[in-house]
């Protein structure tokens, strides 16, 4: 081959073998033969690249937090900053992620990659939101820096990802105040299940678990002998949810005391069913 341009097989080959030699040399720094301050900032991170690909999230991210220390004035140590706080994030170290992709977003508010810090910003949260039975605290901070994302990079690639994510950690505070109440309905400590199946219903109605709440209502309030509490509480499954199982078990429970599914009386239910009727609660 003489002559012509180097075919795209054999600059691979080459950029592999620079790359692999780089990454020799910079091994020497772990035996302490050579200072990593001896390698310019492109050789840390394509350092950094190598380990993450190996598999070796928290050595990656040495090396690119290394390139913010030695080079911070840099387009490297952007580069490197953002690869850092995906590092981390790859190793389930999400306060180190969480604070790498902070500062990207201190630093380079404007920057295409700002968008990305602050999606895995929100991720370092919510990837840590495994179980319902678990404190909520985290669940709160997921929702406010998803919200961030959807409010603040509308037209980015994460934006539709956030949204999903949104939704998913909202139910998943819905489940925890279900949880909760179902606990207080079988030990018949009613007062304390009502509290929190209203909550489901006047803060979380838009989730999964509306339906399920408006019925439990309607065990808890007959069992109190509250029965205009209940009777409204099944109008509402009837008028937004009667194809639901849970419909079905409070018209049983209703009409076998011989009572309807309609607003009945004065309370916190009869108001929301009218502000159904006309359309303000969905």
């Amino acid at each position: 081959m003489t002559g012509g341009k180097p075919t795209a097989r054999v600059i691979g080959v080459v950029l592999s073998l620079a790359i692999l030699a780089g990454c020799g040399a910079v091994d020497r720094v772990a035996t302490g033969q050579v200072p990593i301050e001896s390698f310019t900032a492109q050789q840390i991170f394509e350092r950094g690249e190598y380990e993450l690909e190996s598999g070796r999230e928290d050595r990656a991210a040495f090396y690119f937090s290394e390139v913010e220390r030695l080079y911070p004035y840099s387009d490297w140590s952007k580069r490197a900053l953002i690869m850092q706080a995906y590092a981390y994030h790859r190793d389930q170290d999400y306060e180190n992620s969480r604070s790498a992709a902070q500062r990207y977003i201190d630093f380079y508010p404007t920057d295409e990659d700002a968008a990305y810090a602050q999606y895995l910003l929100a991720l370092s949260y919510y990837d840590q939101i495994d179980e319902v039975g678990r404190d909520q605290g985290l669940t709160f901070q997921a929702l406010q820096a998803l919200r961030t994302v959807i409010e603040r990079y509308p037209d980015s690639d994460y934006s539709r990802s956030a949204v999903l994510k949104f939704d998913l950690a909202f139910d998943h505070l819905a489940a925890k105040e279900m949880e909760i109440g179902r606990y207080y309905l079988r030990r018949d400590h009613y007062a304390a299940a009502i509290n929190r199946f209203r909550v489901v219903v006047e803060d979380f109605q838009t989730t999964s678990h509306t339906p399920e709440a408006l019925h439990r209502l309607v065990e808890a309030y007959l069992s109190l002998g509250l029965t205009n509490e209940a009777q409204t509480a099944g109008a509402i499954l009837g008028y937004n949810f009667r194809a639901t199982d849970w419909y079905e078990d409070s018209y049983k429970l209703l009409t076998g005391r011989g009572l309807e599914l309609e607003a009945a009386g004065d309370n916190w239910l009869s108001q929301i069913y009218r502000q159904m009727i006309q359309g303000k609660w969905l």
